[in-house]
């Protein structure tokens, strides 16, 4: 018999707050994250705004400067969400079996910065003088395993990588995991840090960024008729997840139920979604008969919601297919609106949010909806911040090469 899993601890660093409590009311108040960009001088790109993470400071959460001077900026992400969301869950490590706590942490990219840094070392200077810390920087695994090293948690450790499914995914394996009695515990979620002259211009060159320059607050517009493309976001989301036979034996509070994982792939084209739709509706269908849930008990759903033409168009499509005539019915927002798109850790801020309209009954707006578009014709709550009740929620993920991520969570009982 499978395992209920119940969310006991969040952790977050977006740059619209750097802790659960922030983030949550940037979000309810419309708060933007997007501005002006400072991580790299954007007089050559077409693109010269991004959501950045301001005021982090990775001692804050036990890096030593050495350590910082040695890990990369995901990493930092990863373990400061990881160090807010394990003691958000109260977990008393003395008394933890950690080969029963494992982690499964992802992320899109990983590290650009110290592969641009240390591709121009090599041309300068040659071989001999890169850093032998290259290697063990750059991969996308090395979140999940800092993660595991500072707490000593030998359960099961990965990392997914599905460019903007990674968090989805990771989240959605990590409770696979605890259903099949493979751990007690899990930790989860997506980072992401790659806000650097290749990530922008990579993006800038398949013209998927906005560039509504002039006006950086109001350039993500999910879902509205003058969408011009997303913007870049950085930081990270963290959920410490439970059996819940675990959580009630140690008295944890439980943040909501983990009800349903639907995982998908297009299988159609390396970025572009399947103009139809279906790929991503077969997500959320599948998560929602996981969950042994009907469409009309769905009450919310945290879009992917990118503000591209082609993803909120299909994305909308995928709706109505996985849910029929209730597709008019269910609140559907996009958080991207305020925080950019940060990628492979998109799936871990936006799951946390589904937690938090779960247990406060508020949803979240999509911001910046000023004119209807009539390809995107859904209640998408715009703008405010809407008081309602909220059983059920599911995140949608979205990533390039088709993959699709839904998970879905209901209040706990």
């Amino acid at each position: 018999m499978e395992k209920r899993v119940v969310v006991t601890g969040l952790g977050v660093i977006t740059p619209i707050g750097n802790d659960v409590a922030a983030y949550w009311k940037s979000l309810l108040e419309g708060k933007s994250g997007i501005g002006r960009l400072t991580a790299i001088d954007p007089t050559a790109f077409d693109c010269k705004i991004s959501a950045e993470v301001r005021g982090f400071d990775p001692m804050q959460f036990g890096f030593t400067k050495k350590e910082i001077h040695r890990t990369e900026r995901f990493v930092h992400f990863a373990v400061a969400s990881a160090f807010q969301a394990i003691a958000d869950a109260g977990l008393d490590l003395d008394k933890e079996h950690k080969e029963r706590i494992g982690v499964i942490v992802g992320s899109g990219i990983g590290s650009l910065q110290i592969m641009e840094a240390q591709t121009q070392v090599y041309y300068k200077s040659g071989p001999s003088r890169l850093t032998p810390f290259l290697i063990p920087s750059l991969i996308v695994n090395e979140a999940a395993g800092h993660i595991a090293i500072r707490w000593g948690f030998k359960g099961p450790n990965a990392c997914v990588t599905t460019a903007c499914a990674s968090g989805s995914h990771s989240i959605g394996e990590a409770f696979r995991i605890l259903q099949r009695g493979d751990a007690d515990v899990m930790v989860a979620g997506g980072t992401e840090g790659s806000i650097t002259a290749l990530g922008l211009g990579g993006f800038c060159a398949l013209k998927a960024l906005s560039q509504r320059n002039d006006e950086p607050e109001k350039a993500s517009r999910p879902f509205e008729r003058d969408r011009d493309g997303f913007i870049m976001g950085e930081g990270s989301g963290v959920v410490v997840l439970e059996s819940l036979e675990h959580a009630r034996k140690r008295g944890a509070k439980i943040y909501c139920e983990v009800a349903g994982y639907g995982a998908s792939c297009d299988a159609y084209h390396i970025t572009a979604p399947d103009p139809d739709g279906y790929g991503a509706s077969l997500a959320l269908k599948w998560a929602l008969k996981d969950a042994k849930l009907n469409p009309e008990q769905l009450d919310y759903i945290n879009a992917h919601g990118t503000s591209t033409k082609l993803n909120d168009k299909v994305e909308t499509l995928a709706i109505k297919l996985a849910l029929g005539a209730h597709a008019g019915k269910v609140m559907v927002s996009s958080t991207k609106s305020m925080t950019g798109h940060l990628l492979g850790a998109a799936g871990g801020i936006e799951f946390i949010a589904c937690c938090l309209a779960v247990q406060h009954d508020y949803v979240p707006p999509t911001t910046n909806y000023e004119n209807p578009d009539p390809d995107c014709d859904l209640d998408y709550v715009p703008n405010t911040a809407r008081k309602a009740t909220v059983t059920v929620a599911a995140s949608n993920s979205l990533g390039f090469g088709g993959h699709n991520a839904t998970l879905i969570v209901k209040k706990f009982k």
